[in-house]
């Protein structure tokens, strides 16, 4: 049975001299990214900072924004913000935390439903409160720290030291990426955002182990082959499954940016750069040649069976 192939199995493309340029270029958009966070923050969205979000259709014809705005204006609600989705008679209204508790976020609803009358239909309401809030935000950022630890760990025990803090500092790097992303293009951030954040750790770090498993098994076979040719051909050998798990997973993404409407904006938005993008980018250029710098494969030993490997061919891509 032929397995399909992407990439040819001879390819010898010298990845590993990128390095120099990877690492530094990673530098410094990683401080940019942690700059762009600083000073400008997330846009955190109702599950976060509280308040109500109203969803609702236009009776009469394509919403008119303007009229709409000025009238929810009118009301001192504080900032209350409006965006079309979607067809053009539908509109996201967010309207902020009301001061006086649960009674003051209804109250809030009940005069937006005065002020838009019987032009609009209501698809959706919700109201989050400052503590619910605030939970959310704090059980979110634990888990996801805890999520990193958990994959320190797991890494440990399956590899060596070096492999797991490798994937480590991977796995951080696609974060502070993406979070300089969502500071920069200020996407509502909420619990899709950390559910985006989750995944692409898991996305990430699945590509990654599937290079480091190719590599700790050359490092079995080749003892003498240097460690930046080892790590060519490990990359090249997974390449053709890389790039159609990453050319499957942008379709499904695309599909849902295009046809997903607000609710999965911004987890797929989210999606689409930390995982095909940047995630891509770090399996190959950071993750793989920061074993390099740390010490992966020195002081391997030569046996005579490693001499006749050594002139055999290299493995079949997987």
């Amino acid at each position: 049975m032929r397995h399909l192939r992407i990439v040819p199995d001879d390819t010898k493309f010298d990845f590993m001299r990128f390095r120099r340029f990877s690492f530094p270029t990673s530098a410094i958009l990683s401080v940019l990214a942690l700059l762009a966070y600083f000073s400008l923050g997330l846009n955190f969205g109702i599950d976060f900072v509280g308040g109500t979000m109203i969803e609702v259709q236009s009776k009469t014809g394509p919403a008119d924004l303007g009229r709409m705005r000025s009238t929810l204006n009118a009301l001192n609600l504080g900032d209350v913000q409006l965006q079309e989705f979607g067809a053009p008679t539908d509109v996201l209204i967010r309207v902020p935390q009301q001061p006086g508790g649960e009674g003051a976020q209804q109250e809030a609803v009940a005069k937006v439903r005065a002020a838009l009358g019987a032009d609009v239909d209501y698809r959706r309401i919700e109201v989050v409160g400052p503590r619910v809030s605030g939970e959310l935000l704090t059980y979110g950022v634990i888990g996801l720290m805890l999520a990193i630890l958990g994959i320190l760990i797991y890494l440990w025990f399956r590899f060596e030291w070096q492999f797991a803090l490798g994937a480590m500092i991977s796995n951080v790097h696609d974060l502070v990426l993406t979070v300089g992303f969502l500071a920069i293009m200020q996407i509502d951030f909420d619990l899709s955002g950390i559910a985006a954040l989750l995944t692409i750790l898991g996305y990430s770090l699945n590509d990654t182990v599937v290079i480091y498993d190719r590599i700790r098994e050359m490092l079995r076979r080749y003892k003498r082959l240097p460690m930046h040719e080892l790590l060519n051909i490990a990359v090249n050998a997974t390449l053709s499954r890389s790039i159609i798990t990453h050319v499957t997973t942008t379709l499904a993404l695309l599909s849902l940016l295009i046809f997903g409407g607000p609710v999965l904006f911004a987890f797929t938005a989210t999606m689409m750069f930390g995982a095909i993008l940047v995630g891509a980018y770090t399996s190959i250029f950071i993750a793989a040649p920061l074993l390099i710098y740390l010490g992966v494969g020195e002081g391997r030993e030569m046996t005579a069976a490693d001499d006749d490997d050594q002139a055999a061919e290299t493995p079949a891509k997987r």
